[in-house]
């Protein structure tokens, strides 16, 4: 089943995104090359592309799992839950209808 995993971005999340960046793509990457990504990517603070020094929101992954608790845990170990850039993380499951 999918599931959504929105992160939501502390005060200090874009110092800490740029720290465990590379590690959060990894999993990401990982999730695509297994066919089990649906879509990923976060969301800017400001109405523009690069937001820049505003930062980001959070981020939003669109993915697939064995089960709720499966993704739950999968968005727990996220470097960003680790180093601090989400200060709350939801996940519930999603229904693909389009494309």
């Amino acid at each position: 089943m999918w599931y959504v995993i929105e992160g939501y971005d502390g005060a200090q999340g874009l110092e800490g995104r740029m720290a465990a960046r590379e590690r959060h793509l990894q999993r990401l990457v990982a999730l695509r090359d297994a066919g089990r990504l649906l879509l990923a990517g976060p969301c800017p603070a400001i109405d523009a592309e690069d937001p820049g020094p505003a930062g980001f929101s959070g981020s939003l992954v669109v993915a697939e799992f064995g089960s709720l608790e499966e993704a739950r845990a999968w968005a727990e170990a996220d470097p960003y839950v680790e180093s601090g850039v989400y200060e709350r993380v939801e996940v519930r499951p999603f229904r693909r209808v389009l494309p």
